[in-house]
């Protein structure tokens, strides 16, 4: 994931966003001296620059507190110029053009190591503790130019902990002794919107390999060393970063930069920024973080950091990237595989509430679900249905046409879109207009199929299509089956209901809409199996614990029980993204909003037995400390359940178990997830009349 919107939306109020035009002119420089001390959690910091304007105005974090200005060497009084949350607003009386140079420090907020997936992409203080050091770039540890900038950080950090921000490693000194500090130097000679500075007790190690234009190229790892100390992990993670980087340079152009590193950090983040990627330690053992996601980091280096993003108007990026990296990889496994992606990015899209179908072009970064699902999957299969539309070879040409453009700018959707019509040779404005400002989806639907006439081997058919508004103009895959024969025919269709003619050398006896699922749409309620998910996001869940339902003693209450439903309320509200509601018994079967029953094994099966539903779901493995499941029914409210052996095993799955919202079923051992699954949902065939 592209660094958060978190500058914009934290100064944005102040500082606005450089408009492209703006980026010709060339970045002002920002140099920062810093001092770090990660033991007493203290910062001090000087930053020169150039003020852009007479009273010049910045911002810091509450923390840190302003010591001294100064104009060409002249002193200046600091005044105070508001606050909004923990940011404060300072003010100076520098001349438009002076050499500014700002002092300041304090003693920062300790690293919060609580804080889960979703809240590291909310607003972060500036942290800093032995355990790790994250800045981050909107958290006001630095006067933030209003515009894009180029920078120079001098690092001097005490105890010796290494450290870096974005940018070409121009100098490093280690510690020759114990009690020595670390000292390095960053360079960014391009244009930047942030810098986030990263420290911690890592092993570094590291790799120069030459690129194809024959630039040398940095690798490296920030590893703690437990880690570092797996073997070949490093090592591994070098050469997949080369890989992967080798990858995106033959089909885009080359790397823009002259070093990658993969940076362990002690929260639950998965950030790319320009140079590096910040992830979090617990997962870089896991396979598909080598897999997939480090490839995804990488390609960030091109889109989002090489061509920056104009959040006013969108992003783009996280769809792009999603599509070349997370969505290539399975393609390049198999078509079965590139199939399951598309359905889960379809079913995550089912699975929000009708007020949250945004249009794409409202999409400024994942801060939640229903924003990765669009942000992320709308956005991913505009890209599949493009390439559709115009071809592989165009596509490809409009790739390297918008890199070869739009390096080291600010672009939108209209870059894009500008790179594509030239690549393909036609306009694409229709395209682009419905998929970016249209919210949500269609709902095409095939009303009856029926033979018109039958000549030989050849059958004339015709086809009912209907799609409620807002109309979109599709090209509708229809898929033609009688027994093992089947053909595919597209079909365009841009009204509220037409019918459409073919012709095919064979009789057939159903038709399927879109069965490969290359179009963004509503699948029908048959081909979308309940995944938790719809929980996550829901407008207004509703959770009924298992064990305040039974009487005493036949399902272990008193003590114990209470215990086990604090852990089944605590478990709720961090999978919620929407605070629940009490529900009792009746909330089972009553109309509302999903609900989630939570409690032990005993207490959970009662409470199905008494609404009359299964006790245990068929298809789901047994064992496991905990099990959640969601339940395929025709009637009733969305249901979801949780049944756990005692409350420990439902507090183990407070960090897990918002990772797994595509799923419908799960079977956790602790907080490892030792089996899941999604339930069956085959689409609909609409059988073809004589």
């Amino acid at each position: 994931m592209l660094r958060a919107l978190l500058a914009g939306l934290l100064l944005g109020g102040w500082l606005g966003w450089l408009s492209p035009a703006l980026a010709a002119a060339g970045p002002p420089r920002l140099h920062l001296a810093v001092e770090l001390d990660p033991a007493r959690g203290e910062l001090q910091v000087e930053a020169v620059l150039r003020a852009p304007e007479a009273g010049y105005r910045f911002v810091l974090h509450e923390s840190l507190q302003p010591q001294s200005a100064s104009a060409d060497g002249r002193a200046l009084a600091l005044r105070a110029a508001g606050s909004r949350g923990a940011l404060r607003a300072w003010r100076v009386d520098a001349p438009a053009g002076a050499e500014l140079r700002l002092r300041y420090g304090g003693k920062l907020p300790a690293l919060e190591h609580a804080r889960d997936h979703r809240e590291v992409l909310q607003a972060m203080p500036p942290m800093a503790s032995p355990a790790g050091t994250f800045l981050a770039s909107g958290s006001g540890w630095y006067p933030r130019p209003a515009e894009l900038f180029a920078y120079e950080v001098d690092l001097v950090v005490r105890g010796g902990q290494p450290a870096l921000v974005a940018g070409r490693l121009a100098h490093e000194q280690l510690p020759a002794a114990a009690g020595e500090p670390y000292r390095a130097r960053f360079v960014f000679e391009h244009p930047a919107d942030g810098i986030d500075l990263m420290a911690g007790p890592w092993v570094v190690r590291e790799r120069i390999v030459p690129q194809a234009d024959g630039r040398a190229l940095r690798l490296r790892t920030y590893f703690p060393a437990a880690l570092d100390a797996e073997a070949g992990l490093a090592e591994a993670y070098l050469a997949d970063s080369q890989r992967y980087i080798e990858r995106y340079a033959a089909q885009i152009g080359a790397y823009p930069f002259t070093e990658f590193s993969v940076v362990a950090a002690p929260l639950p983040t998965g950030f790319g920024m320009p140079t590096l990627t910040y992830i979090g330690e617990q997962v870089l053992r896991l396979p598909f973080i080598r897999a997939s996601s480090l490839g995804h980091e990488v390609l960030h280096n091109w889109w989002g950091n090489g061509v920056l993003v104009d959040y006013a108007r969108g992003n783009w990026s996280e769809g792009l990237t999603t599509f070349m990296a997370d969505y290539a990889y399975k393609a390049g496994e198999s078509a079965a595989a590139a199939r399951e992606m598309r359905l889960g990015w379809l079913r995550d899209f089912a699975a929000l509430p009708a007020g949250a179908h945004a249009p794409l072009a409202e999409f400024r970064s994942r801060t939640h679900g229903a924003a990765a699902a669009v942000g992320y999957g709308k956005a991913a299969m505009v890209f599949v249905m493009l390439q559709d539309e115009i071809g592989e070879d165009a596509f490809a040409r409009g790739i390297r046409l918008f890199w070869e453009r739009e390096r080291f700018r600010i672009a939108g959707w209209d870059a894009l879109r500008a790179a594509f019509e030239e690549s393909a040779g036609r306009s694409l404005q229709g395209f682009f207009q419905q998929w970016l400002e249209l919210p949500g989806g269609p709902a095409p639907r095939i009303e009856w199929a029926r033979v018109v006439e039958q000549v030989g081997q050849e059958t004339r058919l015709l086809v009912s299509l209907a799609q409620p508004a807002p109309v979109h103009a599709l090209r509708l895959p229809l898929q033609l089956m009688a027994g093992e024969r089947s053909e595919t025919r597209v079909v365009e269709f841009a009204e509220g209901r037409a019918q459409v003619e073919l012709t095919v050398g064979f009789a057939p006896e159903g038709v399927a809409l879109d069965p490969e699922l290359r179009l963004w749409r509503l699948p029908e309620a048959v081909q979308l199996p309940p995944i938790l998910r719809q929980w996550i996001v829901a407008a207004a869940p509703r959770l009924v614990i298992a064990d305040t339902l039974v009487e005493a003693g036949a399902a272990g209450t008193g003590e114990g029980g209470s215990l086990l439903a604090e852990a089944a309320q605590a478990l709720a509200e961090r999978l919620f993204e929407r605070a629940p509601t009490a529900g009792d018994l009746a909330a089972l079967s009553t109309a509302g909003g999903p609900v989630l029953l939570v409690g032990s094994d005993a207490a959970v099966a009662a409470v199905l037995a008494r609404a009359g539903l299964p006790v245990q779901p068929r298809g789901m493995p047994a064992g496991g400390t905990a099990r959640v499941w969601t339940v395929q029914r025709e009637a009733g409210p969305a249901l979801a359940v949780i049944a756990a052996a005692e409350p420990a095993a439902l507090r183990a799955l407070q960090r897990p178990l918002p990772h797994y919202g595509s799923q419908s079923w799960l079977v956790f051992d602790g907080a490892r997830a030792s089996a899941r699954g999604v339930w069956e949902a085959p689409g609909r065939v609409v059988a073809v009349e004589p």
